[in-house]
This record gives structure tokens, sequence and C-alpha cells, in this order.
């Protein structure tokens, strides 16, 4: 009997702990609580899972490469900047400051970026080459725009206009800053030297400016979370999601720094390009830290809402077209009773359907002309209808709906296919139910093409 209760009582507590480990990895999606608890399983479980998500981890492998690709560049836009305003010894200094872990490579790109400032200055190469290097730039801003978008859900872009201003301006900002940190340090220290009084406070002064990398790095990301996506992110979530990868990047560096020692065999192989997959490892890692940054911004605005972890694609043609008629249905309802219009995110919280999933719906109800979006007096954007409420049915959504996306691609498609196609247009526009009286064998396809 003892043998039994001992087999029964670990059973018991195997048992617990599956459900214990089901509820933690998928079942807390499911969990309508909104509660503290329930709200960080959620967070840690989306952070965990987006940082193994493939589609960031080929998002990251694509920054890289673009990375590598301007790296040059930037740095001589970075340089020919500082050197226009005098900190171009600043600028080199925080640069080993702040990243650590790359000064070697950070020698070997002031080396080529020399070269390139100095070839850049004469000749017809002027324009072409600041033509190139501003191309450069935008592209890598674009596509960390694009990664942040896809990550919001978000289908439309910014305007050219907005993305050149924007991106001349982060372009601009960023030596202004990193001159700005060392402008803070100089002067504290001077403060202190001058103000006897206060000699008390240095030991304060010296943590705080063993913090400012790291304070400036945690400005930087919360910064990238809340103005890169084009859509208001709040920036109390952008700040916590900014610490915790500020946090993972300053580890990543120290990770990198002390374990360079252990990686004398690149030289061996690699000779004096041992440095190069090195930085590839660590700029993949960097931009996988910074992306699922993004991602958990996301999930803090949307932790009740991002209630759906699964892959989108999944979700059945007939389920997606019943949830579109639904949301329609919602939106036209408050419409006619001269309610206000609701936010995707108020859409998804106040009616239960995953944000994900609104996001999606509410981008195709849009492309099919059913809905426009409005700015609220918040600056979010609202959702309302874009046909006569009064009058729009079910068959009306659905014809719209289908007719999203390109069509007619196929040459000579209908000349070809004509014969098959009469008789089904019809039984199908009338619904699925009218076509089983037709059967596939009876299609009559073009004797050209069953030949083989």
């Amino acid at each position: 009997m003892p043998g039994k209760t001992k087999i029964s009582g670990t059973a018991r507590l195997t048992a617990r702990f599956h459900k214990l480990y089901q509820y933690v990895t998928g079942g807390v999606w499911s969990d309508p609580r909104h509660t503290v608890g329930v709200r960080m399983l959620k967070t840690a479980n989306l952070a965990v899972s987006s940082f193994m998500d493939r589609g960031l981890q080929i998002k990251s492998m694509s920054l890289t490469y673009r990375t590598v690709l301007a790296l040059v560049p930037a740095f001589a836009l970075l340089f020919a900047i500082g050197r226009g305003f005098g900190f171009q010894n600043l600028l080199e200094q925080n640069l080993y400051t702040y990243f650590p872990s790359q000064s070697k490579v950070i020698g070997v790109t002031l080396s080529f970026v020399d070269s390139y400032l100095k070839e850049a200055s004469q000749g017809v190469f002027v324009g072409i080459g600041l033509v190139v290097l501003l191309w450069t730039l935008i592209s890598l801003l674009s596509s960390i725009e694009d990664a942040f978008n896809s990550i919001w859900d978000i289908r439309r872009d910014r305007s050219l206009y907005q993305k050149v201003t924007d991106y001349v301006a982060i372009c601009l900002m960023i030596p202004i800053l990193l001159v700005c940190s060392s402008g803070i340090s100089i002067f504290m220290s001077t403060a202190l030297d001058n103000q006897l009084h206060l000699k008390f406070l240095t030991p304060l002064i010296n943590v705080i400016l063993e913090l400012l990398p790291l304070i400036l790095v945690w400005l930087s990301f919360s910064l990238s979370f809340c103005l890169i996506p084009n859509t208001k992110v709040e920036f109390k979530y952008a700040a916590i999601a900014g610490g915790i990868c500020a946090i993972a990047f300053q580890i990543l560096q120290l990770l990198f720094v002390n374990g360079q020692i252990y990686v004398s065999k690149y030289n061996a192989i690699y000779g004096s390009f041992s440095f190069l997959p090195l930085l590839l490892v660590w700029l993949q890692l960097s931009w996988l830290i910074l992306l699922s940054g993004c991602v958990l911004t996301y999930s803090l605005q949307n932790v009740f809402t991002y209630n759906f972890l699964g892959d989108i694609s999944t979700v059945s043609d007939d389920y997606r077209r019943r949830l579109s008629i639904l949301v329609m249905a919602i939106l036209v309802e408050r419409q006619i009773a001269g309610r206000p219009p609701l936010t995707a995110s108020l859409l998804s919280s106040e009616y239960d359907i995953p944000i994900r999933i609104v996001n999606r719906l509410v981008a195709k109800l849009h492309a099919a002309g059913l809905v426009y979006y409005v700015v609220l007096e918040d600056e979010k954007t609202g959702v309302v209808p874009a046909v006569e409420c009064e009058t729009l049915n079910v068959a009306t959504v659905l014809h719209r709906l289908d007719a999203v996306g390109q069509s007619d691609f196929i040459p000579r498609f209908h000349a070809l296919y004509s014969g098959a196609l009469s008789g089904l247009d019809s039984a199908l526009a009338q619904g699925f139910d009218n076509c089983s009286h037709i059967l596939l064998k009876d299609i009559a396809l073009p004797r050209d093409n069953t030949k083989h």
C-alpha cells in the first residue's frame, strides 16, 4: 500500500506540473482574467516565444545584411557632421565607449571612413557619393520601419516625404545625442571640481556616469519602439520594453567583451578578418533584441487583446469570412446608434476578438472600400463604415471582400477555360451549396491541356 500511495502521489505531481506547463506555455492566452499575474505570464510567454520566432530570426538576418552594407556610409555621415561641428574626437571616443565589444570593427571602419570622405570630396563623386550614402541609410531605416510595422500588423506606410524628413532627422540627432552624453559627463566632472562643497556627491555622480551608457541605450530603445512604428505607441510601454532590451544589450556586450579571449582560434582561420564572423553574430543578436523589444511593447500595450499566439495564416477562410461579417456588423450597429468610433484595440477588447486578427480584418475591409480610418481626439485611429449602413447586406460585404487582391493575371485564362467557368461562376455566386450538382469530372477542360 505505501508503494502504491507513493506512485499515485508522483503521478499527481507529474500531472499538476504538466497542467501548469500547458497553462504557462499556451493556456494563459485563453484566460480572460485581467490580473497582474496573468498579464505578467502573457508578457513573459510572448517575450520568450517572440525571441525564438523564426520570423524574427529572418528579419534580424535581413537587417544584419543591410547594416553591414550601410556601416561605412553611416559612419561617414556621422563623422562628416562631427567634423563640421568640431567634435569628431568626441564621437570616436563615444563609439569605443558604447560599443566596447566591437572596438576592432570600429577601428577598421574608421579607416574606411577616412578614405570614403577623402574620395567623396573630389570631383563628380561628391554628388553620386552623397546620393548612394543617403539611399543606403534610408534603405536601412525603411527596413527597420517595415519590420516594426509588420510586428504591429500595420499595413499603411509613411509617405515618401515623411520617410525622408524623419530619417534625416534621425541621422542628424544621433551624433548630437552622442556628443551631449559626453558633454554631460564633462560638465558634471568639472562642476564637482569647481564646487568643493559638493565633493560629497562624487560617489553618486560617479555611479551616474557609469550608468550613462545604459541610460542612453535605454533611451534609444524606448524612442525606437515609440516613434518608428506608424501608429500610436504609449511611451510607458516602450520605456518598459526599452529598459529590458537595454539590460539585455549590455549583457550581450559583456559576453562579447569577455568572450573574445576564448575565440582566438578564429585568428588562425580568418586572419585579419577574424572580427567579421563575430561582428555578424553580434549584429544579428542585437537586431533580435530590438525586434523582440518591439514585440514586447506591442504585447504590453495589447496584452489583454493579444490572445491568439498562433499563426494567423492557419485561420480558415470560412472563419475569416464570419469574423469579417461580425466586425462589419459591429461597426454598422455603432454608426446607426450614433456611438463614437472604435480603435482596433477597443474593438478587440470589447468584443473578445484577438487584436492580430482584428488588424488583418480591418485592413482587408479598408482595401475593399467598406471602412475608412478617422483620427480621433486622442490622435488614435478609429474605424467607421464607408458605405450606407441602412442598406448594407451580407452579400455585398462578401462580394467586396472576395474582389480584394489581384485577378486576371494569367494570360488567356478566360479564353482557355471559358467552358469550365461558364456555369461555375453563376453557381458560385449563389453559394457553395448551389454547386453540389456540378461534378468535377463534368467540367469542360480544353483538350490540349488534358493530353499529358
